[in-house]
């Protein structure tokens, strides 16, 4: 405990060295529905939280629905008193702030780790996860992949309007994954970029995508699970502050546009045992199929983890490589789970089906547990894509179907814990019943 203290304090006191105009730093965590809660702190009071000090923070901050309010869940929120729970700092993850007006650090905190954590607590539901692989001897190495779209900062009556460039007129004339579209907007991708880096981010390749103003993020790969996702959600917010510094909007909602394609988080994972070999190349690859099939089997029961909301939904299908189906293929991108190609060593599952606001803690917690769960079972998957285009399994497409079919899946509560599927559970029916608590002028405009 002491030389863990020690690091922290060494940590703190370096970046305040380093950074002498920061005077304050915001303590940051992610809760349910995928956003930054947490407090400001004076750096001074962090350097007595780094030496020992207790850091506490209400426990049903965690619980908060995508507008911030609170939902009656069991006993939380109104019947428990809003216990504080404590929070500890995640070594190596105090960074500065750039792309605020005045100087600022962040620092992420967490309950994973402390006397008593918080059970749905997503850094903390994934470190259960990874614990329980590693006392297995299964080390997953994971690289995430985000889609995002850049928006003009000013809505259009609530609606968005495309990024322009100092070459684009009133026309959307954004060329599809042309590489001159990277160029046009060379400024704020790359400051996107360099930003990122100042977090401690490893970005690789930056894509134009499909959409217009769509682009894609590739992350380095990490045999460190916790910081993959600590990574893909410190890059979503450094991403939004940077937009604005440039006069656009930032967003990695789901399905913007109808008609054009949404944005998703692709998850690669692969792995190894203590000595370094791939575990899913063993025996002609036979792990790798059991594996698919456990991902498969539980895949329709993580939906509400992979489209945590009624706009994520509206993604599935209608456009490219979004499917609506349990899926898996090789070199196919219409499938739910993609096998790559690659060699030995590098082989993979690539899982596409998550929207780009999810969770990256609960989804890779969901992935991981997949392919545990299959890997355990020792199924044969279904006919893979190249096979058989029509192979696939049903999953719900609607929020409250998702929410039953993840509820009760034994294995799902085995995994994750079952204290936290109810909480998740709960809080993603109340977001989706408030979320049709409002008429909207389109209900005036069919019924009035």
């Amino acid at each position: 405990m002491k030389s863990h203290c020690s690091t922290l304090l060494a940590e703190v006191r370096t970046f305040r060295q380093n950074h002498p105009d920061v005077r304050y730093v915001d303590l940051i965590a992610l809760d349910i529905p995928g956003h930054f809660y947490g407090k400001r702190y004076p750096v001074e009071m962090l350097e007595k939280v780094a030496a020992g000090s207790p850091l506490k923070l209400p426990q049903n901050a965690v619980l908060l629905g995508v507008q911030g309010g609170l939902f009656k869940i069991g006993d939380y929120c109104f019947n428990d008193g809003d216990p504080d729970a404590n929070r500890r700092l995640v070594p190596g993850t105090l960074k500065p702030v750039t792309w605020e007006k005045q100087p600022l650090g962040q620092m992420l905190i967490t309950s994973d780790g402390t006397e008593v954590p918080i059970e749905f607590e997503p850094r903390e539901v994934l470190a259960k996860v990874l614990e329980r692989l590693q006392h297995k001897g299964i080390h997953p190495v994971v690289a995430f992949e985000l889609e995002f779209y850049l928006f003009d900062k000013q809505l259009d009556n609530g609606l968005p309007q495309f990024a322009r460039d100092a070459l684009s007129d009133d026309a959307d004339d954004q060329p599809n994954l042309h590489i001159e579209r990277l160029s046009r907007f060379s400024e704020v991708l790359d400051d996107m970029a360099q930003t990122a880096k100042d977090q401690g981010i490893d970005i690789t390749v930056i894509t134009a995508e499909l959409g217009p103003g769509q682009f894609e993020i590739n992350f380095g790969h990490l045999d460190d699970g916790l910081r993959a996702a600590d990574w893909a959600a410190l890059f979503c917010r450094s991403t939004r502050g940077v937009a604005l510094k440039h006069g656009y909007r930032a967003s990695f909602m789901a399905k913007p546009y109808l008609q054009y394609p949404g944005s998703g988080m692709h998850v690669h994972v692969s792995l190894y045992d203590a000595a370094g070999n791939n575990l899913l190349a063993a025996h002609q690859q036979q792990p790798l199929r059991h594996a698919v099939a456990g991902c498969l089997e539980l895949l329709p029961h993580c939906m509400p983890i992979f489209s945590p909301n009624h706009n994520a939904f509206r993604r599935l299908g209608g456009t490219v490589n979004a499917a609506t189906r349990a899926s898996w293929g090789f070199e196919d991108r219409d499938a739910c789970v993609r096998i790559p190609e690659s060699d030995p060593r590098n082989l993979r599952i690539e899982h596409r089906l998550a929207s780009a606001d999810a969770n990256p803690y609960l989804v890779l917690a969901a992935i991981l547990a997949g392919l545990e769960h299959g890997l355990e079972a020792k199924r044969e998957p279904i006919a893979p894509l190249n096979e058989d285009r029509t192979s696939g399994a049903d999953f719900p497409l609607e929020m409250l179907d998702a929410v039953r079919a993840m509820q009760h899946q034994p294995v799902l509560r085995d995994k994750l814990g079952g204290e936290f599927v109810d909480v998740y559970c709960e809080n993603k029916r109340q977001d989706h019943l408030a979320f049709h608590q409002e008429i909207a002028a389109r209900e005036y405009r069919w019924f009035l």
